[in-house]
């Protein structure tokens, strides 16, 4: 880049003749890699997984809501990465089951609708001074209840309080 005498910036350029079949091969993408016995196809496939797997722990991370955490043991680490690798198999299972319903390949919609659920906590207080705890699931909204359906899922009308908060059953 050069000024003219007005003190404007030129710009001049000219192909590069060699770059050109370069260019073509590569059409705005350029992968490197030490395998050499994969097609331009499998090497592409196998960087879209590595790049969807990377997308997947920052995204289940967020939604476990877990902070970043420095483990300082092995076990830990291990326990972390295993904990982050189901949780990509079942985002992933579900992406499968949503594409299979026709509800499309983005299962992170699914689940922020369906998310909406609600329960409630029921007291009934007795005269003997004890209460009558029942969880009651609320009635999904009309497009939850399509999602559901579409899913092969139904809501259970009450839930086990004793599961729930991890007592007997």
């Amino acid at each position: 880049m050069t000024a003219d005498a007005q003190g404007n910036a030129k710009l001049t350029w000219e192909k590069v003749e060699s770059w050109r079949s370069w260019s073509e091969l590569s059409e705005g993408c350029y992968l490197r890699s030490n395998v050499s016995d994969w097609t331009a196809q499998d090497l592409w496939r196998a960087y879209m997984q590595l790049t969807e797997a990377d997308k997947a722990f920052s995204i289940h991370k967020g939604d476990l809501s877990l902070r970043p955490v420095w483990h300082q043991k092995r076990k830990r680490v291990e326990a972390h990465v295993l904990v982050c690798f189901l949780a990509y198999v079942l985002y992933k299972t579900l992406g499968q089951v949503c594409t299979a319903a026709g509800l499309g390949d983005e299962p992170r919609k699914v689940l922020a609708e369906i998310a909406q659920v609600q329960a409630v906590d029921v007291v009934l207080p007795t005269r003997d001074g004890t209460e009558i705890r029942k969880r009651c699931v609320a009635h999904p909204t009309e497009h939850q209840r399509i999602l559901l359906w579409k899913l092969g899922l139904t809501l259970p009308k009450s839930l086990d309080l004793a599961a729930s908060q991890g007592g007997p059953m």
